[in-house]
């Protein structure tokens, strides 16, 4: 399989997961439920994304991981087509919930398919590809939803998700082989996982994606509470910073290069992780949207090069510790969509960017201490 397919493949479903978010306003309206349940459609995903993927990633170890990936994207357009129809905002819960059951196996049979089939340099090149287009997917994702939704209607950019999906999934190579590793028992495959250098990766990259997923799900009350910022068109654009991670995550493999190792590259952009988030606290607008251009480029940049460094340092097969990662980030993005949330509906913007604050420096915490842990299994 072409890499440039798999990008395709990448982009078309990271489509369904964050297709609904702009459209939450207009759920609302249509099934008459408040903000907050119209937000649970990206709880109802969320959740099994967290549960779901390190199971997967058992069941991948002994599976073409490109079979999975067909039928997974196959599966993905049946609900599309379903969601589009639904009749009921009960319905829509369902099949969000059936959506999240789905995405971890096709999100890990990508990375696995990755890890599996590229060594050293190619590994994190095409890596880091892959962690593009998941950004452009989810960026045009939401673009596009917006988009169809005000010229046409929001079930029409569903019909063409669905589409892009069932083409997509027809054109993976039926009888391709991708490299399987000898098949273990489940124990065995999680006592691989079991070092320190590796679960210390793993708790940075929850700590990472609980702040990244805590501010994009509360940007749009920060914007209207702290800088009295109301059209949705106007709050959408501010969402373009996330477009420039894309950007930033492609320069990782030079910085790499630039770096003693990646555990020091990750240190680095931890700490100016860090810093943007002391810049977001800011009442001035201008400063507020450098600083959050900023955050996500880092957000990017920590993802392109943890992925891959996991996939180095692991025992266990790519299925089981790219199965582990995708749990652990979206544990972080599950978690961090709901908890802040509680801090800011009580004590405001600068109390909400300082808990997201402590826990980065938790995560850049991990990291050191992975440093350490892991320094005589690699030195990148």
């Amino acid at each position: 399989m072409r890499l440039s397919h798999l990008l395709v493949c990448s982009v078309f479903i990271f489509f369904v997961l964050y297709a609904p978010q702009p459209l939450l306003g207009l759920f609302a309206e249509q099934f008459s439920v408040s903000p907050a349940t119209a937000g649970s459609l990206m709880t109802a995903t969320m959740i099994p994304l967290a549960v779901a993927p390190l199971m997967y990633g058992l069941l991948l170890a002994k599976r073409n991981p490109l079979t999975i990936l067909r039928y997974t994207m196959l599966l993905l357009a049946v609900t599309c087509i379903a969601f589009a129809y639904a009749p009921s905002f009960e319905l829509l819960l369902l099949l969000r919930f059936l959506q999240g059951l789905t995405l971890p196996a096709a999100l890990t049979a990508m990375t696995t398919y990755i890890g599996s089939t590229y060594q050293a340099e190619h590994l994190q090149k095409n890596m880091t590809l892959y962690i593009g287009s998941t950004i452009a997917g989810g960026y045009f994702g939401r673009v596009f939803a917006a988009v169809f939704a005000d010229l046409w209607t929001w079930q029409s950019f569903y019909f063409v998700i669905a589409a892009g999906l069932i083409g997509s999934a027809l054109c993976i190579p039926r009888h391709q082989v991708a490299i399987v590793s000898n098949a273990l028992s489940p124990l065995n495959y999680l006592k691989q996982l079991a070092t320190a250098a590796v679960l210390k990766l793993y708790g940075a990259v929850f700590c990472m994606f609980f702040c990244f997923a805590a501010l994009l799900n509360y940007l749009p009350f920060i914007l209207r509470d702290t800088f009295l910022i109301t059209n949705t068109r106007d709050i959408g654009l501010v969402y373009s910073g996330y477009l420039i991670g894309a950007l930033a995550s492609i320069a990782t493999p030079w910085l790499l290069r630039k770096s003693i190792s990646p555990w020091h590259l990750l240190s680095a952009i931890f700490m100016f992780y860090s810093t943007t988030m002391v810049f977001l606290m800011s009442s001035q607008l201008l400063v507020f949207l450098l600083a959050f251009t900023g955050f996500c480029g880092a957000m990017f940049i920590i993802h392109s090069t943890a992925a891959p460094l996991v996939n180095k340092i692991s025992n266990a097969p790519p299925s089981v510790t790219n199965g582990a990662y995708v749990s652990f980030y979206y544990s972080g993005g599950a978690l961090g969509s709901f908890l802040p949330g509680l801090v800011y509906q009580y004590y405001g913007h600068v109390a909400f960017m300082a808990v997201l604050l402590f826990v980065c420096l938790c995560g850049l915490a991990l990291v050191a201490a992975g440093y350490f842990a892991g320094k005589k299994t690699t030195l990148g």
